[in-house]
């Protein structure tokens, strides 16, 4: 019965979830911890919180997690297919449609209407992250306070090698890490 529970509970949240991970969680914690109970709101954040150092979709790793956690092995199966099941449904239909109606002027012109709305999802996402990341509380800030300098400073100076010499992405971002590390490891050893 807990298999068909998780099941149920990932078909809606892989079917609810639009707008990427991040919206999914909302969904997630009314189903794992509000409807079910399996997991207190403390726990599902540190399952959140691994999910996200983890590769792959935030969604589907939490899915597999909160699987883990309530059916062991069997259960993260079922909750990752549940999670995965509708988008998979939808892109396929998606699929044929467009394979037998790609030449429809009417097409043409939704998937014309619906690029930019793509960039403006893909824009507000990334100012959300930026956001989060340069200052302090996670909002616009109020004061100088609640900007984080060496977050602003990692950002332009990896904005500015990523466009001028174009290394390996992944290069900069682990010097990024390693340099935030040293700054907020000395920031706290001369505030005490």
């Amino acid at each position: 019965m807990i298999y068909i529970q998780l099941l149920w509970s990932f078909i809606q949240i892989g079917l609810f979830s639009i707008g990427g991970g991040y919206a999914s969680l909302p969904l997630i914690e009314h189903q794992v911890v509000d409807v079910h109970g399996w997991l207190t709101a403390s726990q599902l954040t540190d399952i959140v919180t691994i999910s996200q150092m983890t590769p792959g979709p935030i969604a589907l790793n939490a899915a597999t997690f909160v699987g883990t956690r309530i059916g062991g092995l069997p259960g993260a199966i079922v909750a990752t297919l549940g999670c995965v099941l509708p988008s998979c449904i939808i892109v396929l239909a998606l699929a044929w449609v467009y394979t037998k109606y790609k030449d429809l002027g009417l097409l043409r012109g939704i998937l014309a209407g619906l690029r930019p709305a793509v960039v403006a999802l893909i824009a507000s996402a990334g100012l959300t992250i930026l956001i989060s990341a340069l200052f302090v509380n996670d909002v616009l800030p109020h004061a100088l306070s609640d900007v984080d300098g060496i977050a602003v400073v990692l950002f332009v100076l990896s904005l500015v090698i990523l466009r001028k010499w174009k290394p390996d992405p992944i290069l900069v971002m682990v010097g990024s890490g390693v340099i935030g590390a040293i700054a907020v490891f000395a920031r706290r050893a001369v505030t005490g």
